[in-house]
């Protein structure tokens, strides 16, 4: 018996509940994150996990846990994948937190789970600590509470936590309507504290996790929840459970990726207190001309105002999981990792390591070049119209980009990323910053959302990513228009369908590919491996120059 066939027949004990909210703003947020710095105070390894696309909760959970958050979606990946890099993610730990999206059955679609915090309990067989606003209500929360259990008999409510209550007899009150009504226990509850509102969700929220600052609502957190919640009760929910199996694999393109594989933990993205995300130094001697190209003239066809150069075939995908014979080290790939530039799946990045790549994080808020051995670059999504003015004056970032472009680097760019390619940008309070100007079109912000929701998105040519009529999935959430110059080439990367229709959306030319919509590459797994391979082309088809 090989170890994948043993991994699929035994079964997998994690112990595990999901904290699922009646609706957005029910206290969902808080009391996972109380939750998680209570049971890691108490010495237990903690693994939190995110339903959904989100990028900023995560970043919450890796504070108060000092390990990587996870994102689990039942619709941007396969109910296979999401189960294995759950079973995968979840290995080291004593307990996993879920935190759900939303409200409990709200998904994708009106009268389905498809997407849904519910369906995700499902598929991993999770019991539910369902969060309830209680304020202004007595035996009301009953009632929700009931529907709740009704509405999916799929679903296991294990237990109720009450959030906001008036007083502690506000809470016995609750506490007995529920149980009495439902057969749920009631395991504790949190009165009404203005110290534990969580910032609005945008605008350097993140570098003050990155920065501590959000510290004292942790622990504020942790200490209510520790005095007013059972977390015997919670642990032993948590460990009743029922055993899980692998799945077979998910990852047909990736031959090393089998259940129960553990990728790189140095590919993941740095989370508050983790070591930085690095695998290869800066600084060695294939440096790649870029460096050197940096202030160089560009030619005419680097940009799509003079004509856009055709891109190189990737070669067949016979070297998955392997390093080329013609090349004796991994591809890297530079990903661009600060306060700009710092919403990535954890696994995307997995998966890109996964089918060859190395990566190397580097800083452009730090002052930071693009690194001399890079054979492509990832520039993830993140607020970089908070900090134009200090990405306008990282001028050799900004050359490391068009000299990137110029010499045929692949060049993968997505929201945030997709609005630094442009030429300028236009911040909230109407200052216009240079851009890297590798795309004909200018960013400008404004202060009415401009998308939010699931996408699938499909190449309309052949791409760096896809080939023709290829499909990924992923997500759209931005603030900002992206204004193409009148009379200039574009193409479009793909046709991007929503809950609205379907639209033309991103830029496609030679190498560079870039686009609003955040995508996640386990949605059609040969991406990953495409990208790659791109960039392990690149990289042999500049052996032997020495600058």
């Amino acid at each position: 018996m090989n170890e994948l066939s043993g991994r699929q027949q035994l079964p997998a004990f994690r112990p595990r509940f999901v904290v699922a909210g009646t609706g957005s703003g029910s206290g969902k947020t808080t009391v996972t994150l109380g939750l998680l710095r209570a049971l890691a105070r108490r010495g237990l390894t903690v693994q939190a996990f995110k339903c959904g696309p989100d990028y900023i909760d995560p970043a919450y959970h890796a504070a108060a846990t000092g390990r990587p958050a996870r994102n689990l979606d039942s619709w941007m990946t396969s109910s296979s994948y999401m189960l294995e890099y759950f079973l995968r993610s979840s290995e080291e730990a004593d307990v996993s937190v879920i935190e759900g999206v939303m409200g409990l059955y709200d998904g994708k679609e009106a009268t389905s789970l498809t997407g849904s915090t519910a369906e995700i309990a499902i598929l991993t067989g999770s019991p539910v600590l369902l969060v309830v606003d209680v304020r202004s209500m007595g035996r009301s929360a009953a009632a929700i509470v009931l529907g709740f259990q009704q509405l999916e008999r799929d679903i296991s409510i294990a237990a109720v936590i009450v959030n906001r209550c008036g007083s502690a007899s506000h809470y016995r009150t609750v506490k007995a309507a529920i149980e009495a009504a439902c057969g749920v226990p009631v395991i504790g509850w949190l009165e009404r504290d203005r110290g534990l509102d969580i910032p609005e969700r945008h605008l350097g929220l993140l570098p003050a996790v990155e920065r501590g600052e959000l510290e004292p609502l942790f622990d504020r957190a942790a200490d209510l929840l520790a005095e007013g919640t059972d977390l015997d009760a919670l642990l032993e929910l948590a460990a009743a459970a029922p055993a899980l199996h692998y799945p077979a694999p998910a990852m047909p393109m990736l031959g090393e990726n089998q259940p129960g594989a553990a990728a790189p933990a140095d590919c993941l993205p740095e989370a508050a207190g983790q070591a930085p995300l690095a695998v290869l130094p800066a600084d060695t001697e294939a440096a790649r001309p870029a460096k050197a190209a940096a202030s160089a003239p560009l030619p005419a066809t680097a940009f799509p105002g003079g004509g856009c150069s055709e891109m190189r075939p990737n070669p067949p995908m016979d070297r998955i999981g392997r390093k080329s014979a013609a090349n004796d080290r991994a591809p890297v790939i530079a990903v661009a990792r600060d306060a700009a530039f710092n919403f990535y799946y954890a696994d995307n990045l997995e998966l890109l390591v996964r089918a060859g790549a190395q990566l190397v994080p580097f800083s452009p808020l730090s002052g930071e070049d693009i690194p001399p051995n890079a054979d492509g670059i990832y520039l993830g999504g993140g607020f970089p119209e908070e900090f134009a003015a200090g990405i306008a004056a990282n001028s050799a970032f900004l050359r490391g980009l068009r000299a990137a472009a110029a010499a045929e680097m692949p060049l993968y760019a997505e929201c945030g990323g997709y609005m630094v390619l442009a030429r300028s940008l236009k911040d909230r309070a109407g200052a216009v910053h240079a851009m890297a100007g590798i795309i004909p079109a200018h960013t400008v912000m404004q202060e009415r959302r401009a998308a939010l929701g699931y996408r699938e998105v499909t190449a309309r040519e052949d791409c760096l990513l896809l080939k023709q009529g290829e499909s990924l999935r992923g997500h759209e959430f931005h603030y900002s228009l992206m204004r193409p110059v009148a009379g200039e080439g574009w193409t479009y990367a793909y046709d991007s369908k929503g809950r609205g229709g379907s639209q033309p959306e991103g830029y496609s030319c030679g190498n560079v590919m870039a686009a609003y919509a955040h995508i996640h590459l386990a949605s059609h797994f040969p991406a990953a491996v495409r990208l790659v391979e791109a960039c392990r082309s690149y990289s042999e088809s500049k052996k032997g120059i020495h600058l």
